[in-house]
């Protein structure tokens, strides 16, 4: 199922939403203008959990190890894995940026992203896979829209011999992709090998957002029952 539109308009700019879209599909039209399609952005910049782990950065490092958690935010893989971020980003981050104001929200982002590479870096800390995508900073805003705006209406593609489009409430379609998150991510547990989808960054993510929102909501948010 694939989320591609929701009937809750914001009533602000939502400034950072498009500023971020924005940054991230021109440092990936960048890397894919550079040799390799990027590789050596991804060396520099991709979080790799063993190297936090020792504690010790590359020679191609000129920054602390840390900083990747946050840099490697801003990297993507291939033209669908960017395309379906910035898609999710696009259809909830407005409402969140509405809730929380430009910049409360932009810190919120990062900080989601940051705790959803601690997420994937406490699973597996030894880890020399190098983990790129705002997949992680994108599941906080998620989170924080299931919880503000639980009812909202969204249209979903449904793949299932044919295409069929149907509208749902967000508890619904949000609370399958977290399920879904949380089963692949069971399955990853133990396999050392496995690569991919860094589906425990995805649950620590979307885990935060929900906690977080209450705490970078404007105060006249909070008083608002969504579940009306």
């Amino acid at each position: 199922m694939l989320p591609f539109r929701d009937y809750n308009p914001s009533k602000n700019f939502p400034l950072i939403t498009i500023t971020l879209i924005a940054v991230n599909i021109i440092i990936f039209i960048q890397m894919l203008s550079m040799p390799n399609e990027g590789q050596e952005l991804v060396t520099r910049f991709s979080f790799i959990p063993s190297y936090l782990s020792k504690g010790v950065a590359p020679e191609t490092y000129f920054h602390p190890i840390w900083v990747t958690m946050i840099t490697s935010q801003f990297l993507h893989g291939s033209i669908m894995h960017i395309l379906g971020n910035m898609l999710f980003l696009w259809i909830f981050g407005n409402n969140i940026e509405d809730i929380m104001g430009p910049i409360p929200f932009l810190i919120f982002y990062l900080l989601c992203g940051v705790i959803a590479a601690g997420s994937h870096y406490y699973i597996d800390p030894s880890s020399t896979i190098p983990t790129i995508g705002a997949s992680g900073a994108i599941s906080g805003v998620l989170g924080a829209y299931i919880v503000r705006f639980p009812r909202a209406q969204i249209d979903t593609c449904l793949f299932f011999i044919i295409i069929t489009v149907i509208r749902l409430p967000a508890i619904v379609v949000l609370g399958i992709w977290f399920l879904l998150q949380l089963v692949s991510g069971m399955g990853t547990l133990g396999d050392k090998s496995s690569g991919g989808v860094a589906f425990w960054a995805h649950i620590g993510g979307f885990i935060a957002g929900m906690i977080l929102v209450n705490f970078f909501a404007k105060r006249e948010q909070n008083q608002y029952n969504y579940w009306k």
